[in-house]
């Protein structure tokens, strides 16, 4: 597995972890998630969205 590969990969799930928190926050219908975990959800995705795609624009493939 090479370095693009793993970034890209990082990059998806830190993103589908962003969706899944902020879709929580904004709307009702994961009532069995908390609404703490939904913002450490949207919190910790954001971080790796920022710093994934800093490392993919940054890395010279």
């Amino acid at each position: 597995m090479n370095e693009q590969l793993k970034t890209g990969t990082a990059l998806i799930a830190s993103f589908l972890l962003l969706v899944v928190g902020a879709f929580r926050i904004f709307t009702d219908q994961l009532e069995d998630m908390s609404l703490i975990v939904a913002y450490i959800f949207a919190f910790s995705g954001l971080i790796g969205v920022i710093t994934n795609g800093w490392k993919w624009k940054t890395n010279k493939y």
